[in-house]
C-alpha cells in the first residue's frame, strides 16, 4: 500500500471514529470512553501525516506513534462493546480496520527500523 492510500485510511479511520462518538448517549461512562476514543482515533491521521513529512529515521520512528494511538482507539471501541453501550456487530469492521492500521505500522517499524 502507497503513502497516499495509508494516509486516506488512517484519515477515514478518523473520521468512522468521530461519527461514532457523536452517537454516544450521554452517559457518564459513554461520555468518559468517547473523549479519549475521540482523541486516539483522529490522533491515527495526523500522526502519520507527521512521519510522512519526518526529516530523518529517528523522527519518523518517534512519530509513528500511529501505532500507539490505532491499538489505544480499539481499546476504547472493545470497551465501548464490552459495556454493553453499543453492539459488537456495529463496531466490528471498525475495530477490524484500527486492528490492521496497528499491525502495518508495527510491520513498517520492523522492516525500516528493526523495532520489533
Amino acid at each position: 500500500m502507497d503513502e497516499g492510500e495509508f494516509m486516506r485510511r488512517t484519515r477515514e479511520f478518523g473520521k468512522r471514529v468521530a461519527r461514532v462518538c457523536d452517537a454516544l448517549s450521554r452517559q457518564r461512562s459513554a461520555d468518559a470512553i468517547a473523549r479519549q476514543q475521540v482523541r486516539s482515533g483522529l490522533s491515527v491521521g495526523a500522526g502519520y501525516r507527521a512521519a510522512c513529512r519526518a526529516k530523518s529515521g529517528r523522527d519518523m520512528t518517534a512519530k509513528l506513534a500511529v501505532e500507539e494511538e490505532a491499538d489505544e482507539s480499539v481499546h476504547w471501541l472493545e470497551m465501548l462493546v464490552e459495556r454493553g453501550i453499543l453492539p459488537a456487530a456495529r463496531l466490528r469492521a471498525l475495530i477490524q480496520e484500527g486492528n490492521q492500521i496497528v499491525a502495518m505500522t508495527a510491520k513498517t517499524l520492523r522492516k525500516r527500523f528493526g523495532r520489533s
